[in-house]
């Protein structure tokens, strides 16, 4: 399945690009999602624990299932002062 991401912060100065096509097996989840990422990037490990995550714009958990077409958001969390 292919499900679309999209970087915001952080995580898109760690990719480079503001998103990216995700090639998954069929029964995949989050946390699937999550490990090609880290595969792909790295250097992500270390703000992707603490992002929340939505699908099709809403908040899901690390477990959610995913669906062909689906778009994946992980969301770093925003200092501010």
């Amino acid at each position: 399945m292919r499900v679309s991401t999209r970087y915001f912060a952080a995580l898109r100065e760690i990719a480079g690009r503001d998103s990216d096509i995700l090639d998954l097996a069929a029964e995949a989840d989050v946390a699937a999602a999550r490990a090609v990422l880290l595969a792909r990037y790295p250097a992500m490990e270390r703000i992707m624990p603490r992002c929340a995550v939505a699908v099709n714009r809403a908040y899901v958990s690390g477990d959610a299932p995913l669906n062909d077409g689906d778009e994946l958001v992980f969301i770093p969390p925003v200092g501010g002062g």
